[in-house]
């Protein structure tokens, strides 16, 4: 299945974000203010990423991404480091059998080579068991970077299509992208206050609408994920166009953020 690309095509906009994209920050903060070591706030954050899962799948939500572990976390302690592997697995064993009862398909995006051949068979058999699925599509991008991701996607372009080095374009590459499977997003958020990207899906963001917010992993809930999407419903999405050029016979209340009814 291909996608349509926000900087070549206009695509589609509903009033629920199609595809939502998370940069989980604030659980060793989360824990701190409590007192808690911070593997405390990570398991915390697991409970989390279960109740925006449901929230998403209420909401019609497609598909949900969750920056769970960048490429530059393995700076960090090397104990947090070994428990968030730990975590990992855990959560792969103990849930991958609930997101599989509710339509879940799971997918894992990022360097795998790094990780332990235990972990590396279960993402692969959580991702063949759930395959079918359509009800939301949970990816989980881990030991991922979006330098990582355009590199890769060069690589494979540079093995595959030699003969065209140097004429290969966006169309060319996009199809060899981590993500490729899915369409670009439509609203990143990130909680904990910070307001960056950290080099997650640099390439797919190009169009998405952001949204930032000050709670804490753990705090964020159903709640503040409906906060996020009606911030994003109040947006013009013009794609480079400019606001007279909305398509204007939608309802006003759809045309005022770009908004395309089904007859557009």
């Amino acid at each position: 299945m291909s996608f349509v690309s926000s900087t070549r095509e206009i695509p589609d906009v509903g009033g629920v974000p199609r595809h939502v994209a998370i940069v989980m920050d604030g659980n060793g903060r989360w824990a701190k203010r409590r007192f808690l070591p911070r593997v405390a706030g990570h398991k915390k954050g697991v409970e989390t990423v279960r109740a925006i899962v449901e929230a998403c799948v209420e909401k019609g939500i497609e598909y949900l991404t969750l920056f769970a572990f960048s490429s530059e976390n393995w700076r960090r302690p090397a104990d947090e480091v070994r428990f968030l592997m730990e975590l990992f697995v855990s959560a792969l064993e103990n849930e991958v059998a609930r997101l599989h009862r509710n339509g879940i398909r799971l997918r894992v995006i990022g360097d795998l080579a790094r990780f332990e051949p235990r972990l590396v068979e279960l993402i692969g058999r959580a991702e063949r068991m759930t395959a079918a699925n359509q009800r939301l599509t949970l990816t989980i991008a881990a030991n991922y970077g979006g330098r990582w991701d355009v590199v890769q996607a060069m690589n494979r372009l540079a093995t595959e299509m030699p003969d065209r080095a140097g004429t290969w374009s966006e169309a060319d590459l996009a199809p060899r992208l981590s993500m490729a499977y899915a369409p670009e997003p439509d609203l990143f958020i990130r909680t904990g206050g910070e307001q960056r990207i950290s080099n997650f899906l640099i390439w797919q963001l190009a169009y998405t609408e952001f949204y930032f917010t000050d709670l804490l992993w753990p705090e964020f809930d159903a709640g503040a994920l409906a906060e996020a999407v009606a911030s994003y419903q109040r947006r013009e999405r013009r794609f480079g166009r400019t606001s007279e050029q909305l398509v204007p016979e939608a309802p006003a209340g759809l045309q005022a953020h770009g908004i395309r009814t089904p007859d557009a």
